[in-house]
């Protein structure tokens, strides 16, 4: 038992997480050390229980898990994080793969895949992986010039900086430290080869990815 991999599994819909921790505790490998449906209870059941993997509902129409996971990555460089999110959501498994999750599956996905990305999470916590990340990725490119060149989180940012907000503003308006809002900016500013938000501002209204103001 001291080989398995600590399991504990987030989710607001009762029937999904007893069934989820009974598909963990099936398996030798796998050991279900806590459940909760209050995600602000992450932070404390990962410490009380010293997981190793945490699985995490992403739920529409605010997607709070998003921001629990990284919650979470920032707190534990070293936790597997896995997220369950409605299929189809490209949006939200690039913001995923922005977070520093380890592994992005659809709630419909077979239990193989979901049990695949749990013991992935545990052998590498941060390496992405995520079924589906090709086609997403093909789907983005041929979208429009924003979509194409940034990232959903660098769009919001790009927005937030045209409208004057400090980077200490953006972290508040995107739930996200200060640290974390520093490293999407210098990440947007590496992309549009630029130094400063006057720059980017300039930059990105030339390649079309913003709109002039009226």
């Amino acid at each position: 038992m001291n080989d398995c991999v600590r399991v504990v599994v987030i989710d607001d819909h009762t029937l999904v997480r007893y069934g989820l921790a009974g598909l963990v505790d099936q398996e030798p490998d796998l050991e279900i050390v806590g459940d909760t449906g209050q995600r602000t209870e992450a932070i404390g059941i990962v410490l009380s229980t010293r997981a190793n993997v945490v699985v995490l509902d992403v739920t529409p129409p605010d997607h709070d898990g998003l921001r629990i996971a990284r919650e979470l990555r920032n707190r534990y460089a070293e936790l597997g994080i896995v997220l369950l999110a409605p299929e189809g959501e490209d949006s939200v498994l690039f913001e995923a793969l922005e977070s520093g999750v380890s592994a992005f599956v659809a709630r419909t996905a077979p239990t193989g895949e979901i049990l695949a990305a749990i013991r992935h999470a545990a052998v590498a916590p941060t390496s992405f992986t995520a079924t589906g990340l090709g086609p997403a990725m093909a789907r983005r490119d041929q979208s429009s010039p924003v979509q194409a060149l940034l990232s959903p989180r660098e769009a919001q940012v790009l927005e937030l900086l045209g409208q004057g907000l400090s980077v200490r503003a953006i972290a508040v308006a995107l739930s996200v430290s200060v640290s974390t809002a520093k490293t999407y900016v210098e990440r947007l500013y590496e992309k549009l080869e630029v130094s400063n938000r006057a720059q980017a501002i300039m930059t990105a209204l030339q390649r079309g990815l913003i709109e002039p103001k009226s």
